[in-house]
């Protein structure tokens, strides 16, 4: 069984910095690309970063360009997403999602596994 587990959310204040984590229970190259993703109250899940995993391609949704980035280490299992100059609006539950064949994409329903969330919580 797949497992994806977050790691990393937490509450600051408008302008700091979280790095969240997404540890898999599979070596990530196991998976074409994976996404972080995050659903604000009573908004739509969204995508927020993506990682091809073998070529290493990356995507930044146009919201968080040039604040976050998304990161792998295949060693740890591990995909990071280092968030910086936060603001409210970025407050959300940020999910970890992999999906088996294709590259990075915005499209939920392209990704087989999703971990459980992780709470950010961004203050002004």
């Amino acid at each position: 069984q797949v497992e994806l587990v977050e790691s990393g959310g937490g509450s600051v204040q408008a302008g700091g910095s979280l790095t969240l984590s997404c540890v898999s229970s599979l070596y990530i190259f196991s998976f074409d690309s994976m996404a972080w993703f995050r659903q604000a109250p009573e908004k739509e899940r969204e995508g927020v970063a993506a990682i091809d995993t073998t070529g290493g391609s990356s995507y930044v949704a146009d919201s968080v360009k040039g604040r976050f980035t998304i990161s792998k280490d295949s060693d740890t299992k591990t995909v990071t997403l280092h968030m910086t100059s936060l603001k409210p609006e970025d407050t959300g539950m940020y999910y970890c999602a992999a999906r088996w064949d294709g590259k990075g994409s915005w499209s939920m329903g392209e990704y087989n596994y999703w971990g459980q969330g992780t709470q950010v919580t961004v203050s002004s």
